[in-house]
């Protein structure tokens, strides 16, 4: 029987990540033209290694991620990209998404990621247990319509710790750090029911090529 595999691909960088505002996705623009070089140079890595035979490509309803997804599909034999909105960023709600960090912090004070799941982040938005609840279940339900197929999903830092913390089946917040590079590469396989196996974290070696912009 094939394995089950889930290839989390961070979105390349956006006009929220270069212009620091927060970017939910009423106001996402998509991606800079560095974002552009960056998914480019993951599908010409993919292309070049065949490192994976993908049989799906799946992507946040976010501009950022659709136009990440958009670029690397030809380069690993996709024409098709299978949109499912949950696995979107932590939602802001309309009251902040398009602030500048600035802005943000001088109204509400510094986020606290780390604290209370339950706690209010963003004013009139998700919470951050409500925001892994959501892509907890949209991983599940990818897991369930691509058993034994291997799917690349483009999508946000914040979805891949999510659902890392969660296949780790560790505290949703606190304890330790993830953070995922644009374009970089997360890959989990299904080693049996419940249980799932981290492959590699972060993997970015196609970017050193291109300037490390941070």
């Amino acid at each position: 029987m094939n394995d089950t595999r889930v290839v989390l691909v961070r979105h390349g960088e956006s006009f929220a990540n270069a212009e620091r505002f927060v970017g939910g996705l009423r106001t996402c623009r998509g991606l800079t033209d560095y974002g552009r070089a960056q998914a480019r140079v993951l599908g010409e890595r993919l292309a070049r290694t065949k490192e994976l035979t993908v049989d799906a490509v799946v992507s946040s309803s976010y501009p950022r991620a659709l136009q990440t997804a958009e670029i690397i599909s030809p380069y690993i034999g996709h024409s098709v990209v299978d949109v499912r909105a949950a696995f979107g960023e932590h939602d802001p709600g309309p009251e902040c998404d398009g602030l500048k960090f600035d802005e943000f912090v001088a109204r509400y004070g510094p986020p606290d990621f780390n604290a209370d799941p339950h706690a209010v982040t963003f004013p009139g938005g998700e919470t951050i247990a409500q925001f892994h609840a959501r892509i907890i279940e949209a991983f599940r339900e990818l897991e369930r319509d691509y058993r034994n197929q291997t799917v690349v999903v483009s999508c946000h830092g914040g979805t891949i710790e999510g659902l890392l913390r969660h296949c780790l089946q560790t505290p949703s917040t606190g304890r330790f750090e993830l953070y995922a590079k644009n374009s970089s590469i997360t890959e989990l396989v299904r080693a049996r029911e419940n249980v799932w196996r981290l492959v590699r974290y972060n993997d970015h070696a196609h970017l050193a090529d291109l300037p490390d912009l941070g």
